[in-house]
């Protein structure tokens, strides 16, 4: 865990909402289904598959945005930044918006899921690429790549608090 350089905190744009991050991601992903394109502007959704347990807010209450459906969809009660996704009946990994990090500069896609849906101009550096999701037994493999090969965070500079 240590040259992951944890723990790591984020927050909503306003700063109402905040969170902190204790255990390194199990997979870094881009969305580009098109539920993800609307509820972000843009061309697709970043985010990091954080285990729950080193998941935690730690100000404010976020609340239930999106299709108040399956997935829980969690975003900031003021700004309405989405910040968190709970996938229902998994419950042992969140993901987290990657942008919503104090410094996302690591963040690296390691995944593209639903390129079925992608706008064809969009691209990403992503080391392997789904139509639509992997399938469940591919999980394994994929997060045991991740762990080997994933672009970890920076160090803080000598004499900065961590």
């Amino acid at each position: 865990m240590l040259d992951w350089n944890l723990p790591w905190e984020g927050g909503c744009r306003c700063g109402q909402v905040r969170l902190r991050i204790s255990a390194p991601p199990l997979l870094t992903m881009a969305c580009h289904c098109t539920g993800c394109q609307r509820m972000t502007a843009s061309a697709f959704s970043l985010s990091a598959a954080i285990p729950s347990e080193g998941f935690s807010v730690t100000k404010g209450e976020p609340v239930i945005g999106g299709l108040h459906g399956a997935p829980r969809h969690y975003f900031c009660p003021y700004c309405m930044s989405w910040m968190f996704t709970r996938p229902e009946g998994i419950d042992w990994f969140v993901n987290v918006r990657a942008t919503m990090l104090d410094d996302p500069s690591w963040f690296t896609p390691f995944i593209e899921t639903w390129t079925s849906e992608k706008l064809p101009w969009a691209t990403t550096s992503a080391v392997h690429s789904f139509e639509k999701l992997p399938s469940f037994n591919e999980y394994g493999e994929l997060t045991a790549e991740y762990a080997k090969q994933a672009k970890k965070p920076a160090p803080p500079p000598a004499g900065s608090p961590s």
